[in-house]
This record gives structure tokens, sequence and C-alpha cells, in this order.
């Protein structure tokens, strides 16, 4: 009898343990990814052709190129980029020494960004007049640092050209280069 009494209050109990305590739900994970790609690289775009207007001999000449902009669409986690300017000599006949202004003459200015989008720091590389710079050598124009993903920057910059003594007259043709990294 003992057992039979041992046995129906150890069967009382596992029922009352089924009854009472919640079952235990089977569950699995699935791991779920996605890509995010980039829409583009990193691009310059300027304007194809710009007139300064006219000067004579041992005056200055000067004007904004129209808007330069760089176009980050790497989807960077770090999206820093410098963009740098530098001029030729400009020239017109022949080229000779009285017929070429050097790029020692040529002068760079920036000004502030006239829009950008984005985030992180846009920095001009000169901000004003004050600041301008001789382009005979890379200078930087402009350049982005911090924040994430993708950014731009427009900005309408000027160039102011020496016209050096002993320049004779003419249409003088040089070209500032943009680029960016």
């Amino acid at each position: 009898m003992r057992h039979r009494l041992l046995a129906a209050v150890l069967a009382g109990a596992a029922v009352s343990a089924a009854l009472g305590a919640p079952a235990l739900a089977d569950q699995k994970d699935t791991t779920v990814t996605l890509t995010v790609n980039a829409s583009g690289g990193l691009s310059i775009t300027v304007p194809a052709t710009a007139n300064l207007g006219q000067g004579t001999e041992g005056s200055t000449v000067s004007g904004q190129l129209g808007p330069v902009t760089v176009l980050d669409q790497r989807g960077s986690l770090t999206p820093n980029w410098s963009a740098s300017v530098i001029s030729t000599d400009f020239k017109t006949g022949g080229g000779t020494s009285g017929e070429t202004i050097p790029n020692i003459n040529v002068e760079y200015w920036s000004g502030n960004a006239t829009s950008t989008a984005g985030t992180g720091s846009f920095v001009p590389g000169q901000p004003t007049a004050a600041d301008r710079v001789i382009i005979n050598v890379p200078r930087v124009a402009f350049s982005h640092s911090g924040g994430s993903g993708n950014n731009f920057a427009t900005w309408n910059p000027t160039l102011v050209v020496n016209i050096p003594a002993g320049t004779v007259q003419g249409v003088y043709t040089g070209t500032v280069t943009h680029s960016v990294v």
C-alpha cells in the first residue's frame, strides 16, 4: 500500500508540475544581412570656361570662375577629402616671354561654401581675399573631414591675375585645374 500511495503522490505531483509550470518554447534565430552600396564615387565638377575681363600691363584682372562642386557618394564611414587647385602660365600668340603671364602671377581664393550637404566639417582653403594664394603649385582649395556617408560642397572661387610690365596685347589663355582626393 505504501508503494501505491507513493506512486499516487508522485503521479499527482508530476501532473501538478506539468500543469502549473510553463512549457519551454522552441526558438531558433535567423541572421539577417543586407548590403548598402556606394551610390557613386568622389568627383569634382568645374566650369568649362571663364572670362576674367581685360586689363593692361602692370594692372590686375580678377573675377570668379563659377561654381566648383565636390560630390562624395562613396558612402564612407570617414568621408574625408581634399580639393586642390593649380594654374598653368597664361599665353597668347607664340608664347614668348612677352606673350606669357607666368603662373607665379596667378592668385586664387576659394571663399566660403555657397552650398553644402552632409555631416562633418567643410573648410575653405582661403575664406577671404586676404587669404589668397599663388597657384603655381598645388594648393588646398577646399576640404571635408568627419561625419559619415555622402556629402557635397560648392564654392565660387576668385582668380586674380597680375599682368606684368612688358606683357604684349592679346587674348591670354591658361588652365586652372581642380582635383580631389
